[in-house]
């Protein structure tokens, strides 16, 4: 099993950036496929990035390519998203998530998650 902790969330104007972290429990975190996902109010909560274990393959969904970055240290079991350029509709809780096996963009194909962390985006 794996415990996962997002820290970094905050209120920001557009145009500005942050980077969010997500801590992760126990010794395998390399053989797990890291995954961004956010929820706005009153939405589905949707696939933001993912990463392989390595760290060699990364995957974005469309709204946020070449502004977000998803990034991981597998020495501090840690896994990164640096948000740049945030728009007001980037406004959500942001979930990171793991699985094994493959990399995935389906919410229903991770087995953990965080407990959230509020982004707001002022215009």
């Amino acid at each position: 099993q794996v415990q996962l902790v997002e820290s970094g969330g905050g209120l920001v104007q557009a145009g500005a950036s942050l980077r969010l972290s997500c801590a992760a429990s126990g010794r395998t975190f390399s053989t797990y496929y890291m995954a961004w996902f956010r929820q706005a109010p009153g939405k589905e909560r949707e696939f933001v990035a993912a990463i392989s274990g390595g760290g060699g393959s990364t995957y974005y969904t469309d709204s946020v390519k070449g502004r977000f970055t998803i990034s991981r240290d597998n020495a501090k079991n840690t896994v990164y998203l640096q948000m740049n350029s945030l728009k007001p509709e980037d406004t959500a809780v942001y979930y990171c998530a793991a699985r094994q096996l493959t990399l995935a963009t389906r919410k229903n194909d991770y087995n953990y998650w965080g407990q959230g962390t509020q982004i707001t985006v002022s215009s």
